[in-house]
């Protein structure tokens, strides 16, 4: 598991399994038992806290990364990789995380 890996998870509420983008960096994923992430939602609301996903990130269909979203889950409970983003996606995400927390 690294930063910027697209994996599934399963969340309680709603019990839904979507895919979360891993936002810890990869110093400490070994060191914890619970990672920041932010869910990928196929609701594409084109706003600055968000940054879209197409099939060329390596997703099935196009959706978005919300960072309005960002938590900590259990690591134990994150699935299987979808799609790892690159270098120029993952500044956007940098982006509208800083959008999204208001620095």
């Amino acid at each position: 598991m690294r930063r910027g890996e697209i994996r599934w998870y399963r969340f309680a509420q709603p019990d839904k399994r979507r895919p979360v983008l891993i936002l810890t960096r990869d110093s400490a994923l070994e060191f914890l038992g619970e990672v920041t992430v932010a869910p990928v939602t196929s609701t594409v609301r084109d706003i600055p806290s968000e940054v879209p996903l197409t099939r060329a990130d390596g997703m099935p269909r196009d959706c978005a990364v919300n960072l309005d979203h960002v938590q900590t889950v259990a690591k134990a409970r994150i699935g299987p990789l979808v799609a790892t983003l690159g270098v120029r996606r993952m500044s956007e995400v940098r982006a509208a995380l800083l959008f999204a927390l208001g620095f």
